[in-house]
């Protein structure tokens, strides 16, 4: 094999696609974003992407950039398990749109049996996990058995967790404010355990064993989809339900099962977050908590592979968190949000980028036969 055909195997690798056409999106998003603020304050421009570059690294302490870099690993973690939670659905086919409410569910049942019920932490995150997997469970149900397009009713869902939720952590309120009382105060242990990791993190307490567990659900969804025949016939199921059947497989089954694993998932993001005490729930908020939509921008940026879901999340989450380092006097915070919201878009050219990079690739080939047989003839 010569040096050019290895260089073109090398083009075709699905990884180095999905990679180049990741960052290419990045970078056109961040390059949008500076456009964005530069028509609305030339002057600051230059200094507010570098402030939401940086991020913990604003910070000249060393102290501070690690407290600060723990905060962001723990949210990155969460948006982890709602990516993690996206990219399962998809490969089976499914639009799991519904993160959001699974996460929301996931919140709830994690903070009411640590706040109500006075469980360990423990029990508290398999609560999470388990009630997340019910609602994930409804729409792949209705998706089964009735056909009903599991984005409808996952955003239906979404809603009706979100103020059941409410309803139900009304009862585990402090009574002069609208947030669910702090686990640290009424339940320590409901609070995931540290294991040392806060100390190596400045003492922030958030930091918890939830974020290696994050990492090594990743690798754990990554077997499952590929290194198993459950995983083989849920991505057969996506590609053809029909075909699935034909083969023996029960695509009604796999259709459940991919949603409720797909809502364990977010609802496991929400019990870690939550349980590391770094957040209160407000039980009067309207609005969907968009860690479950941010996981679909994680998961796409991330190529659909749920060890790319790990760089994304936190890269996703980096730049979330760095809005609030801006000038607040010349931008709003949510500049970064808008910066997120433009490599979402992006994201749709990596599909676009692989397919014109495989056709250049094959016409490259193409005329390298003609030009070697006619210089055999």
């Amino acid at each position: 094999m010569n040096k050019g055909s290895k260089k073109v195997n090398f083009l075709r690798n699905s990884g180095f696609q999905t990679v180049t056409a990741s960052l290419i999106c990045i970078v056109l998003g961040l390059l949008v974003g500076y456009v964005v603020l530069l028509i609305i304050n030339p002057k600051g421009a230059a200094e507010a992407i570098a402030a939401i570059l940086k991020n913990y690294l604003y910070y000249p302490s060393p102290t501070a950039v690690m407290k600060y870099l723990g905060t962001t690993l723990v949210k990155a973690s969460a948006l982890l398990m709602c990516s993690l939670s996206v990219l399962f659905a998809y490969k089976a086919g499914l639009f799991n749109i519904g993160a959001a409410g699974q996460y929301v569910v996931g919140a709830g049942a994690a903070l009411y049996f640590g706040l109500k019920l006075h469980m360990p932490w423990y029990v508290c995150i398999v609560a999470a996990a388990a009630a997340a997997a019910v609602t994930g469970g409804i729409s792949g149900a209705l998706k089964a058995y009735f056909n009903v397009n599991e984005v409808i009713s996952c955003i239906m869902l979404n809603w009706i967790s979100l103020y059941c939720v409410n309803m139900l952590l009304t009862r585990a309120k402090e009574q002069s404010a609208p947030y669910t009382r702090p686990l640290s105060s009424v339940n320590k242990g409901a609070l995931i355990p540290t294991f040392g990791l806060d100390k190596i993190f400045a003492n922030n307490g958030f930091v918890t064993i939830g974020v290696p567990l994050a990492i090594m659900t990743a690798f754990a969804v990554w077997v499952v989809l590929e290194k198993t025949k459950f995983g083989f016939e849920l991505k057969a199921t996506g590609m053809n339900k029909h075909a699935a059947q034909y083969c023996g497989m029960r695509y009604r089954r796999n259709i459940i099962l991919t949603m409720m694993t797909a809502g364990s998932l977010a609802g496991l993001g929400a019990g870690i977050f939550y349980l590391s005490g770094i957040e209160q729930w407000m039980v009067q908020q309207t609005s969907v908590p968009a860690m479950g939509f941010n996981g679909i921008a994680a998961a796409f940026l991330g190529g659909l592979n749920p060890i790319g879901t790990v760089f994304s999340s936190y890269f996703i989450q980096h730049i979330t968190s760095g809005g609030s380092y801006v000038d607040k006097t010349i931008y709003c915070a949510q500049i970064s949000d808008l910066i997120s919201a433009f490599i979402i878009y992006c994201c749709g050219l990596v599909l676009f980028f692989k397919i014109r990079l495989n056709r250049w690739l094959d016409d490259k080939e193409r005329h390298a036969a003609k030009t070697q047989k006619g210089g055999g003839a």
